[in-house]
């Protein structure tokens, strides 16, 4: 063999040597679940629930069309779904609905954790072990609002779940989740941390662990790992758009859950911590409107009358920065932090308000019951109309609106014309209560107000329809 070919040949040893050691430093890099599995599987359980439906409930159920399906495959999707089934003994007018889920024992006398969602409605609750023993489960309460429910099956000296601290997490971090999709016992998959202290619609009071393990149903409710084998959280749900897991999947952290737990546990129910406010995102010209450096804080939209933040002094248009010392860099921030708080603690509010900072302190009132919600707006037009540069024609709120909509001052728009108030979607009906930061008393104001506006900048409006209110920003071209 010539030198040069000796050489070439020694080279690609050489990187050969060098990429093996690569792929082994890798490969002894990642982490080996099989001990964590191995000393957790036994406090995870299978829950499933039945409930009693009438005929023409079950009857006129939506299920998906799994026909044309192989065997196989038809079979394994309806595992994992609710099946109606007759009563025993054949008679009566009900069918029995079941559902699948997963959860994790707590305390060696029996107290199991899992989703609020998993057992909703249910009439009986089954317990299944890690040795295939079934246990009826009493249900000790529910926090829909969390999604958490506690369970209590007869025993002592079961096997329990380390419980580790959610707020330690960091993006990047492995976690391991344990559960039954679609009805497989002790299904063990794994993932990364994606962000922590997410906010999902209509779920405001917690923030959501998000991961890339692959959740599917039947693992609700099941447990979250941190390396170290301790629970950080309980699965609960999944971003999707085909139905499947898509690679987006969400965890209560357990400090939350724990928290709802204890209370349960003590009283069967979960007190929350509560403002009375609307508020609303500060986005980039909101936050110019305002006179902020950049977009951050929560935008106070509306305030319930006789409600902590009214009592307290805040103000609609208040932007709150910080709470108790801790920021608020989204709007959605604020509702875990009030939600964390027992009535009557002292919350420290630092807001921006007419462009200065200051500093409300007020008194947490109690969450009030699901469905009390702030007053509806409605109403009739008034008489009086103003034309302005907005394209628009307010009339004043009369006495009896006033006291309807519960406002002490603003206009109603009557008539939207072809203009700037056409293309930022203001409809007839809206109550315009501010414009550029100023409250508006009167027709008269709203068009003084309207002739001085800035050209070429953000510039606020807030406008309640429907009884909801939000700040809305335009701008006017020269």
């Amino acid at each position: 063999m010539s030198i040069p070919r000796l050489k070439s040949y020694l080279s690609i040893v050489a990187t050969v040597l060098v990429l093996g050691q690569a792929v082994a430093a890798q490969a002894a890099e990642l982490p080996d679940f099989t001990q964590l599995v191995e000393q957790a599987s036994p406090a995870v359980v299978n829950i499933s629930t039945t409930q009693k439906l009438p005929d023409r409930k079950v009857s006129n159920q939506q299920m998906p069309d799994l026909e044309g399906l192989p065997p196989m495959l038809r079979e394994f999707f309806e595992r994992g779904m609710p099946q109606p089934r007759s009563p025993r003994g054949g008679g009566g007018g009900q069918r029995e609905a079941q559902s699948l889920g997963s959860g994790f024992i707590i305390s060696p006398d029996g107290y199991i954790l899992t989703n609020n969602h998993v057992i909703a409605d249910a009439d009986e609750i089954l317990v299944r072990l890690a040795d295939r023993s079934e246990l009826k489960a009493k249900l000790v309460g529910t926090d829909p609002r969390s999604d958490v429910a506690l369970l209590k099956i007869e025993g002592k000296d079961l096997p329990v779940l380390k419980l580790g601290k959610s707020q330690d997490l960091k993006a990047g971090q492995w976690v391991v989740a344990i559960g039954s999709p679609f009805g497989f016992d002790h299904t063990v998959t794994q993932g990364i941390v994606s962000a922590i202290g997410r906010s999902l619609p209509n779920e405001n009071y917690v923030p959501f662990i998000q991961t890339d393990v692959p959740i599917n149903p039947g693992n609700s409710g099941g447990p979250l790992f941190n390396l170290a084998g301790e629970v950080v959280g309980i699965n609960s749900q999944i971003y999707t758009r085909s139905g499947g897991f898509m690679g987006v999947s969400f965890a209560i952290p357990i400090d939350v859950a724990m928290d709802v737990s204890n209370q349960l546990k003590a009283g069967g129910k979960v007190s929350r911590g509560w403002l009375g406010v609307v508020i609303q995102e500060v986005n980039k010209d909101l936050a110019e409107s305002f006179g902020l450096d950049k977009p951050a804080g929560a935008l106070v939209a509306q305030i319930q009358d006789d409600g902590p933040a009214a009592k307290g002094g805040l103000q609609v248009g208040d932007v709150i920065l910080s709470m108790n010392g801790q920021p608020i860099v989204m709007s959605a921030d604020l509702p875990h932090l009030v939600g964390a708080l027992k009535a009557g603690s002292k919350a420290k509010l630092e807001v921006i308000r007419e462009g200065k900072r200051q500093n409300v302190e007020l008194t947490v009132g109690a969450i009030p019951e699901e469905g009390q919600e702030l007053g509806a707006l409605g109403g009739k037009s008034g008489a009086e109309r103003s034309s302005n540069r907005l394209g628009i024609a307010v009339v004043e709120l009369t006495d009896e609106q006033k006291k309807s909509f519960d406002l002490k001052s603003g206009v109603v728009i009557k008539e939207v014309q072809d203009g700037p108030a056409a293309l930022i979607g203001l409809q007839p009906g809206d109550v315009i209560t501010h414009l550029n930061n100023q409250a508006i008393n009167s027709t008269k104001e709203f068009t003084d107000i309207a002739k001085a506006l800035p050209k070429n900048r953000s510039v606020s409006m807030r406008v309640l329809r429907q009884g909801r209110a939000s700040f809305i920003t335009f701008k006017l071209a020269e």
